[in-house]
């Protein structure tokens, strides 16, 4: 059975493990990039949050977390969208 890639089952740590996102991100504590909890508080109640976050995961960006760069990401849209409303949910 084909999983879509905005699907519940996707839009969630698998999807960043399978992306390799954990390589630098972590839920709860920063590794080289910040925790998902404090992307989630820093972007709360933001309306452009998703748009905006989702771009960021497939071209990248410096200057918002520290001095490491993100690197761009092969990452469709559709993953985009749904790593961003995952990361936008952890606590």
């Amino acid at each position: 059975m084909a999983v879509t890639a905005a699907s519940p089952a996707l839009a969630s740590k698998e999807l960043a493990q399978q992306k390799n996102c954990l390589a630098c991100h972590a839920e709860a504590t920063k590794i080289v990039g910040p925790a998902y909890k404090d992307v989630a508080a820093k972007y709360k109640g933001q309306k452009d949050a998703v748009a905006a976050l989702a771009t960021k995961i497939q071209k990248g960006g410096s200057g918002v977390w520290g001095t490491v760069p993100m690197p761009a990401n092969a990452v469709t849209d559709a993953e985009a969208k749904a790593l961003t409303t995952w990361v936008l949910t952890v606590k």
